[in-house]
């Protein structure tokens, strides 16, 4: 028979290791402030999201050259006005604003970051999915 003590030890033994093996799993990928990033093109998105990026001032180092970002974010964005129903019906002339955003590592291609937006109402078409976008990558950031 096992004495308890050596029970107990074997234990706390096991619940160190299997908590590093989870704590290693959980590590997030992350995006360092003052990061250089390229904005690859969008259908125009890009205009908005670069702007979107300096206004909320978010910690990042946009670059126009692909090959000395440190990540690059990609996307795209779409628009629909609203239609004679939704403005008759409704009393809505907001535009629906639909935008998603990936942040990739340069050199490996690993995602590091995602987000999606989704408006059925937006009152500033795509600057407020861009600025949306910056919000959500800013607190990513931030949180590091």
């Amino acid at each position: 028979m096992i004495p308890r003590k050596q029970v107990f030890l074997l234990g706390i033994c096991l619940s160190i290791f299997f908590f590093s093996i989870i704590s290693k799993a959980a590590e997030a990928p992350t995006i360092p402030a003052g990061s250089k990033v390229y904005i690859a093109p969008m259908n125009g998105f890009e205009t908005s999201l670069r702007a979107a990026i300096e206004k909320k001032q978010v910690p990042l180092q946009i670059v126009d050259d692909k090959s000395s970002a440190d990540f690059v974010i990609s996307g795209g964005a779409e628009s629909q006005k609203a239609s004679t129903a939704k403005k008759i019906i409704m009393g809505s002339w907001h535009s629906r604003e639909e935008a998603s955003i990936n942040v990739a590592n340069a050199k490996t291609g690993e995602v590091v970051f995602a987000y999606a937006y989704h408006n059925e109402n937006s009152a500033h078409g795509k600057q407020s999915s861009a600025e949306a976008c910056a919000k959500h990558l800013k607190n990513a950031i931030k949180s590091q």
